[in-house]
């Protein structure tokens, strides 16, 4: 087979030995791209055209670019020129994704490698990565739904991420409360979880806030975020999160939990058919009405679906992809293994963002009385 009748694409593994063998590797990513990150032994090249008449090569090239689509086209047209080039099968993606050498200096290296399984994606790539490192998330609430929501937001890379609670570690939270061990206990929740959190991904940035939020607060605590995460155990706070969501225009994402079950929504000021958390629940219930987690109980494992499911639709928010739980709360009984959702429309009586949709949620909301 001669090089002009080479497959069109070469796969990653098969072309990082080509590039170490001589062949030259063309990287035909933009230079923004270039700067999170190169294979080993790439040449950045803005024009592949111009680079291949002038420098001619006997075997041919490699042309590398993100996910694999523009060094396919690059190709094809080289090879209409007569020069023989081969593109790299799902690009810097699939490069990345199976392990091969990488150059940069040694941050630029680990980034790359600890992300990984994410960039191989193609709905996420070196792209949605660098945005993940970019952003700002505040986390209200670091117990049961906060602590497997931060665990998971800090693995895949979300670039700061803010804790506000106030609560110290108690024995009693340890059988759902993942971040936190018996030797924690006394200790403030948020420079525990500031701790584990970092060890995890020492490249993050971890604040903590060891106070209560609250309406006076919340919205100096809650400003510069991206998205905010609701993982408070009390209404009051729960109401100051959804307040600020609207304030600042940025997206609440809503957990709650009660003995065996559990529901999630989101909540996107930004979206004019978004309801809002006051739709849901328009005041705040008289006191003892609703039960705490310790008069009512919860099976530990539940926290943990929930807050998972949080930071899924925050990682989804942050980087534009699926379609996040806007207009639904989906609604999780971990004992039937159940799930359904129940479709959510703006109440125009709404004390919160008001004067369109229906009144439907009033309805809806009644269905499930006891989460907080």
């Amino acid at each position: 087979m001669s090089r002009h009748d080479a497959p069109l694409e070469v796969d990653p593994r098969q072309a990082s030995a080509l590039a170490s063998a001589g062949r030259p590797l063309l990287d035909v990513r933009s230079a923004a791209e270039r700067a999170g990150g190169m294979a080993l032994g790439a040449l950045a090249v803005d024009d592949p055209l111009d680079w291949a008449a002038r420098t001619p090569s006997a075997e041919g090239v490699l042309l590398l670019c993100a996910m694999g689509q523009r060094s396919l086209r690059i190709a094809s047209a080289l090879r209409e020129r007569g020069i023989a080039a081969q593109s790299v099968a799902g690009g810097m993606a699939a490069w990345v994704g199976l392990g091969l050498p990488l150059a940069g200096d040694a941050a630029v290296v680990e980034g790359l490698t600890r992300y990984a399984r994410q960039i191989s994606l193609p709905e996420i790539g070196a792209t949605g990565q660098a945005r993940l490192l970019q952003a700002r998330v505040a986390l209200v609430g670091v117990g049961g739904l906060g602590a497997p929501a931060a665990l998971y937001l800090a693995a895949a890379g979300v670039g700061r991420i803010t804790l506000i609670d106030d609560d110290v570690v108690d024995r009693s939270n340890l059988q759902r409360q993942v971040l936190y061990s018996d030797s924690d206990v006394g200790q403030r929740k948020v420079d525990v979880a500031k701790r584990r959190l970092r060890a995890l991904n020492p490249g993050i940035d971890v604040v903590a806030i060891a106070q209560r939020l609250d309406a006076h607060n919340g919205p100096g605590f809650l400003a510069g975020h991206d998205v905010l995460v609701d993982g408070a155990d009390n209404f009051p706070a729960r109401f100051a999160v959804s307040d600020a969501s609207r304030r600042l225009a940025k997206p609440m994402v809503y957990g709650a939990v009660e003995r065996f079950a559990g529901q999630v929504a989101v909540f996107d000021p930004r979206r004019v058919e978004s309801p809002c958390y006051r739709c849901l629940f328009p005041e705040p219930p008289a006191p003892g009405e609703v039960p705490s987690c310790a008069e009512a109980g919860v099976l530990g494992v539940v926290p943990g679906l929930i807050g998972m499911l949080q930071a899924c639709e925050t990682l989804k928010l942050l980087l534009g992809i699926g379609t996040p739980l806007v207009g639904r709360l989906l609604l999780v009984d971990a004992l039937a293994m159940h799930w359904r959702e129940l479709v959510l429309a703006r109440d125009v009586e709404c004390p919160g963002c008001g004067s369109s949709g229906t009144d439907s949620l009033r309805r809806a909301s009644a269905l499930e009385p006891g989460f907080r």
